[in-house]
């Protein structure tokens, strides 16, 4: 029952560090594809703050907002709402800093059959946005270019999914000669060639593909090397760079051509320090 004397008070520590467990707790059954109820959270999660229903279930949204800037997924059901208070930021810090968060393992994503990914239009380029000082810090400790960049076994699967995809695009296109040419270069030759994938078009033109796969959403950041823009600039006929996200519940794709500046926000993340 809630306690009608906290309504319009501001949520304490104690009370922000639950709901952002129960949250999580709630993401990871969701990411593994494990049932759960969340009206029976809300109901457990109110009965020990003795916060009301509306107050619980914007938190969670408050939550959700939070976790889409950190380039996470976030719950079916909790649409993001960015009117937050700065202890959540706090709260989230927490969490994140003190255990480690699994939302995807590599047996979760099924694609029904290998041309199902669901493949869109690029998101427009939108204004460079100031964020709140404190959740710039956040976003920076929590780097998720830099945690996508280093998973490989997200990479891999996200590579996979692109190479069968090629491969059943080509068969439709009743072009299974191409189909059997397409080569996950990769894993066969390892990274360093600037791309990922050799396809091509119904044509027969060459395609050099670039997979960059995040668990979180389709304006997620992500990492390119020095060598995968350069290829950009030189092959801007034949380069594309494939974005997969919302990955381990319902992937999705989309494509991008160079000039990648026309398309993407570049900008540089790390410096080289050398002697000579």
């Amino acid at each position: 029952m809630a306690d009608h004397e906290k309504i319009g008070t501001v949520w304490t520590d104690d009370e922000l560090d639950l709901i952002v467990a129960d949250h999580f707790a709630m993401l990871e059954a969701e990411q593994a594809g494990r049932s759960y109820v969340k009206s029976r959270h809300a109901a457990e999660l109110m009965a020990r703050i003795g916060r009301t229903h509306r107050s619980v279930e914007f938190k969670h949204m408050n939550i959700s907002a939070v976790l889409e800037e950190l380039g996470h997924p976030t719950i079916r059901g909790y649409k993001p709402k960015p009117n937050y208070q700065r202890t959540i930021l706090d709260a989230i810090e927490r969490y994140l800093s003190s255990r480690p968060v699994t939302l995807w393992r590599p047996e979760a994503v099924e694609l029904a059959e290998p041309g199902g990914l669901f493949v869109e239009p690029p998101p427009p380029l939108q204004p460079a946005r100031d964020r709140p000082k404190e959740l710039e810090r956040l976003v920076r400790k929590f780097d998720a270019g830099e945690r996508d960049f280093r998973n490989r076994q997200l990479g891999k699967a996200g590579e996979r999914a692109v190479f069968e995809f090629e491969q059943h695009r080509l068969r439709a296109e009743d072009r299974p000669d191409l189909a059997r040419k397409v080569r996950w270069v990769a894993e066969e030759d390892g990274d360093g060639a600037g791309y990922d994938i050799r396809s091509f078009d119904r044509s027969g033109r060459e395609r050099l593909l670039e997979v960059k796969t995040t668990l979180g959403g389709r304006t997620t950041p992500f990492y390119l090397t020095r060598n995968e823009c350069a290829l950009a600039d030189e092959r801007a006929d034949a380069f594309r760079l494939l974005r997969l996200y919302s990955f381990a519940r319902e992937p999705r794709m989309f494509e991008l051509e160079p000039p990648l500046a026309d398309a993407v926000r570049l900008s540089p993340h790390t410096y080289q320090a050398s002697f000579a």
